[in-house]
């Protein structure tokens, strides 16, 4: 026998409550065409409600299509669209590489699925609260569980572990600490910029020094700076972290790798302030693709984000509860 759920501390009219209900149900998959639903009676004594307040809200649902009545049998489940899967995404912003990870998501799953999209901007606390709200009211919550620095993990965590398992996909960035046995698609992100650096050992051999121009005002993971160090260290090159392009003097034999396209440009314009040639005597690996950095034909490193919405979508509506490392590659040019 279905079982209605109504929060007793609701200020919501208790027929509104028993719509919304059923109708979340309905899109969630918990209630079927042709489901059985419990009478007026059983529902009034359950929930110590009126009679009249049951049949106000079956008869709002069976006009906005929802159930339908049959005489001397009672009320029963009939929606046209109750295959179709309800997700909600939750990115931490959305800039043109979101929205590539977001169309392809949308392309894949096609008609099968109805998509809502918000963003917590970095900001756990506003991140509990859309899931608090909207808990229980899709089948999936795609996740990309990215926050400011100084959030404490436990927190994070806390939030993520109040959706079930079978409902969380977390994308772009993996938690190994989350016990979640959840779909992830994600990056790696040490491994692969340490990875992108190996693969153009050779293009690097004419550089002594390394820097990384990593913004501490945009909330990148920490682990990049982190493979970054390690790749330096194992292959003896001197190098920097810097937070900007705007102070760094250029030097002959360094290699920039870069985050941010603004920090991008601040080079190009330096180096052509100077006689160094850009991919001889000075050189630029950038983060992440774009048709610009093709034309100006920059060397760089960057994951198929469109690879990442195609893959979270179909292993989504297979249902499979697996880890996805993301693919990241190397594009070499001649800033290098």
């Amino acid at each position: 026998m279905y079982q209605l759920q109504l929060k007793p501390l609701d200020k919501t009219p208790k027929y509104k409550q028993i719509v919304q209900s059923v109708i979340m149900d309905i899109e969630r998959g918990v209630l079927k065409n042709g489901d059985h639903l419990p009478s007026i009676s059983e529902l009034s004594v359950e929930h110590y409600l009126a009679r009249d307040t049951v049949e106000k809200a079956y008869r709002e649902l069976r006009e906005r299509g929802f159930i339908t009545s049959v005489q001397g049998k009672g009320y029963y489940v009939e929606a046209s669209d109750t295959s179709k899967l309800k997700i909600l995404l939750v990115f931490n912003k959305l800039s043109s590489y979101k929205k590539e990870i977001y169309y392809a998501f949308l392309e894949t799953l096609g008609d099968r699925a109805t998509v809502d999209l918000q963003i917590h901007h970095y900001n756990v606390n506003l991140f509990q609260e859309i899931i608090e709200k909207n808990l229980g009211k899709y089948n999936y919550y795609v996740v990309m569980p990215h926050f400011t620095l100084d959030t404490p993990k436990e927190q994070s965590r806390a939030i993520l572990n109040t959706i079930p398992s079978q409902e969380l996909v977390l994308l772009d960035k993996d938690i190994p600490e989350l016990t979640h046995d959840c779909l992830r698609v994600f990056q790696d992100f040490d491994k692969d910029i340490f990875n992108a650096l190996e693969s153009s050992e050779d293009l690097l051999e004419k550089y002594s020094r390394l820097v990384l121009v990593l913004p501490s005002d945009a909330n990148h993971p920490e682990e990049l700076p982190w493979g970054f160090r390690s790749f330096c260290l194992m292959r003896n090159k001197e190098f920097a972290v810097v937070e900007n392009a705007k102070n760094e003097v250029v030097q002959a034999g360094t290699a920039y790798v870069v985050i941010r396209e603004t920090d991008l440009v601040e080079l190009v314009k330096k180096i052509r302030q100077t006689s160094y040639l850009l991919g001889r005597e000075v050189g630029i690996i950038s983060f992440n693709e774009t048709p610009l950095k093709e034309l100006l034909n920059m060397t760089v490193i960057t994951t198929d984000f469109v690879a990442m919405g195609k893959t979270a979508a179909t292993l989504l509506l297979e249902k499979q509860r697996v880890k996805v490392k993301n693919p990241f590659y190397t594009i070499r040019r001649g800033s290098l």
